[in-house]
């Protein structure tokens, strides 16, 4: 329905005038549409694209309001916009074939002064670059495309579904923030940590791309972890006390911010803490089998026993670990052993993994007495 198409269908403009009359007084139901100019260049400037030209003969005369009196989107967004001062439109790429037409009810609703600036963003691709990015590409490749948990309704089958957002998943805030603000901007420089504030500061919107960007999910885990890793052990030892109370186990705050201490270089997410430390606060009932067919044998359970029996009390202050790993490296070569020889076995038999954080840090946080037992 355009400039063209509409001088052959029934409509006010080719109906005799009194004909249009008798049907809007008998009640007849209507739409209204824009009257798009036949042969008219439209033009808006974008603050990321520039200039942009359209052709009249491009935009169809939409439907402004429909038959039962309601107002179509298109009308419906300039009003609100126009009568809450909105001075910058910033939205996606698709919105741009809708811009000429929203430029041209300004104009004809008399509102071409007060007109918003348009930005049209460019548009998020999947991660292999191959189209936009959705919802459906989330749920087939196990990432979140929603901020907040979602609750929504299988398209197909109407049965309720929800998806988790990052939040629920674990993504700290300023993360995901620093993580978006740079799909499809960048500073103009190497720098890729941004706080709020320093994020602020440098966006411009002429630093936003043209070119759609891919959504990098690994880049966001990466966030993630510089952001966590930051972070002081006492704004994290909650997470991992969290954790903590729903297996029913008790901990004091000081524990949970050693175990954090050391373990937040190795995770990725605040709920990996109790996954990735379980060993601090269960004895192992899995050990690595690789290690133990590898390094176990009796002269090296004979040293661990020997040290295990040579360690101080828990009561002891100076059980550190710079002193548990002196009491190993001295018992070590007591029984003619270099330390690399039973390192990997005595991480095993504590822990039941072949890797971890610093052993000695492990050890100390467990306890001279817990380690003996195990």
């Amino acid at each position: 329905y355009n400039s063209i198409t509409r001088t052959q269908m029934r409509n006010s403009l080719t109906l005799p005038e009194n004909e249009v009359k008798e049907l809007l007084e008998s009640g007849a139901p209507y739409v209204i549409r824009l009257k798009v100019p036949r042969k008219e260049e439209v033009r808006f400037q974008d603050l990321i694209r520039g200039w942009v030209v359209v052709h009249s003969s491009a935009i169809d005369d939409k439907v402004l309001m429909k038959s039962d009196g309601m107002p179509t989107y298109h009308l419906a967004n300039i009003v609100d916009d126009h009568l809450m001062d909105i001075s910058h439109v910033i939205r996606g790429e698709e919105w741009l074939p809708s811009a000429p037409l929203h430029v041209l009810l300004y104009r004809y609703l008399g509102w071409e002064k007060t007109m918003p600036q348009f930005a049209h963003l460019p548009l998020l691709l999947k991660p292999d670059g191959t189209g936009k990015l959705s919802k459906r590409d989330g749920d087939r490749l196990g990432f979140p495309v929603f901020a907040l948990e979602w609750h929504g309704t299988d398209p197909e089958t109407g049965e309720p579904t929800v998806s988790r957002g990052y939040r629920e998943e674990g993504y700290l805030p300023e993360a995901l923030v620093n993580f978006l603000a740079f799909l499809g901007w960048n500073p103009g420089t190497a720098q890729e940590i941004f706080s709020m504030p320093e994020l602020i500061e440098a966006f411009s919107i002429d630093r936003v791309s043209k070119s759609p960007a891919k959504f990098d999910v690994a880049k966001a885990k990466w966030y993630n972890e510089h952001y966590l890793r930051a972070k002081p052990n006492a704004e994290l030892a909650p997470y991992l006390l969290a954790a903590l109370a729903e297996h029913g186990i008790e901990c004091s705050e000081e524990k949970a911010e050693q175990v954090v201490g050391v373990m937040k270089e190795r995770v990725s997410f605040p709920q990996d803490f109790w996954q990735e430390a379980k060993y601090f606060f269960e004895a192992p009932t899995e050990y690595d089998q690789a290690v133990i067919s590898k390094k176990w044998n009796p002269q090296v359970s004979a040293a661990l026993v020997a040290y295990a029996d040579g360690l101080p009390a828990d009561s002891e202050p100076s059980a550190n670990a710079e002193v548990l790993k002196t009491i190993f490296n001295d018992t070590m070569a007591a029984q003619g052993l270099k330390p690399g020889q039973v390192l990997q076995a005595l991480r095993v038999a504590v822990t039941g993994a072949a890797a971890g954080p610093d052993l000695f840090e492990t050890l100390a946080i467990l306890g001279t007495g817990e380690v003996a037992r195990r």
